[in-house]
């Protein structure tokens, strides 16, 4: 087995990346999205001026078996790495999987990181004995939080939308809702920005603890172009306040053409704006808006962390539901 060093942009080391990666992710996750190979190159591709990305690939022979990934922030939470490894089905338990790690963790602590973040995704009934867990677990890395992957099938009902924005009416007097398509408008940036930077620190995170995320403008642009890259188009649904500031936002990610699977992102209503049914109404807003717009969408996948209960009842109330757990690891060296 040989180790090495991922070119990006390579297109036939991307398409064998893409092949290795998106079986890994698919074992027993029949109804997991897929990501075709245009879309996650575009992604791999895309500029973040907020992490660095190292990519590293196990060969045997000319075959690429595995692949890992290291993701290390560059403006905020500097003592962490996020890191990913997959192996292709085939060839688990020759050790490629521990292999790909040592490397990729080599990497991380060579640029001083202390906490080594993970995830995986398994069943509810496999959660205390899944192999994913056993691999993590053999190589010093202890459970830090479990979110839950939910679906929502799509069309939603128009009915069932409007009473639930009237019922956000009846405590969001003042606020203002706007859902936005493509760039976000420059007047509103810094506050959004702001708001997108709490979120790490905010939402439940287990056994660790993140710094605020440096968001800003610059970063905000890069996500849209890489969402236009992939073939994506951002939906924004926000709360604004009477003198234009960002109270509360929510994200949904929908395929152009395609695919029939939207991504919901990140719902998040402002510390000091809590309490006016802001998460509600603007979720109501993006689904109304996702279905006006794409209405071959079928269905739109979310996760939560497990203890965040009022965003689970505002989920629930809209009708997703539980599929699979996303368990976080830690290893702190």
């Amino acid at each position: 087995m040989d180790l090495r060093r991922i070119d990006i942009h390579d297109d036939a080391v991307m398409r064998d990346l893409h092949r290795v990666v998106d079986a890994a992710r698919h074992v027993d996750r029949p109804d997991a999205p897929r990501v075709t190979c245009e879309e996650y190159v575009a992604a791999v591709r895309a500029p973040d001026s907020g992490e660095r990305a190292e990519y590293v690939a196990a060969y045997d022979g000319d075959t690429m078996v595995g692949a890992a990934i290291g993701f290390l922030f560059l403006l905020d939470n500097t003592d962490k790495a996020w890191l990913d490894v997959c192996v292709d089905p085939p060839h688990r338990g020759r050790g490629v999987g521990t292999a790909l790690l040592d490397r990729i963790t080599d990497v991380a602590l060579a640029d001083g990181r202390t906490e080594l973040l993970a995830d995986a995704k398994i069943p509810f009934d496999r959660l205390d004995e899944h192999p994913y867990r056993t691999f993590a677990e053999h190589r010093g890395y202890t459970q830090s939080n479990i979110e839950v992957v939910r679906h929502l099938d799509l069309p939603v009902d128009q009915e069932r939308l409007a009473q639930w924005s009237a019922l956000a009416r009846e405590r969001a007097d003042g606020y203002r809702i706007e859902t936005f398509v493509g760039p976000f408008p420059d007047e509103y940036a810094e506050s959004l920005c702001v708001l997108l930077g709490q979120l790490a620190v905010d939402a439940p995170t287990g056994d660790v603890d993140f710094e605020e995320e440096v968001m800003t403008p610059e970063r905000l642009t890069e996500r849209y172009q890489m969402s236009l890259a992939m073939g994506r188009e951002i939906l924004e649904s926000v709360a604004l306040t009477p003198d234009g500031v960002v109270a509360a936002q929510s994200t949904l990610v929908a395929p152009v053409e395609g695919s029939r699977y939207a991504y919901q992102w990140g719902t998040f209503v402002h510390r000091e704006h809590r309490g006016h049914r802001l998460g509600l109404a603007v979720k109501t807003a993006n689904l109304r808006a996702v279905q006006e717009r794409h209405p071959h969408l079928e269905r739109v996948t979310t996760q939560n962390g497990e203890t965040n209960d009022h965003m689970i009842s505002i989920n629930e109330l809209l009708g997703f539901r539980p599929v699979e757990a996303s368990v976080e690891f830690v290893r702190r060296v």
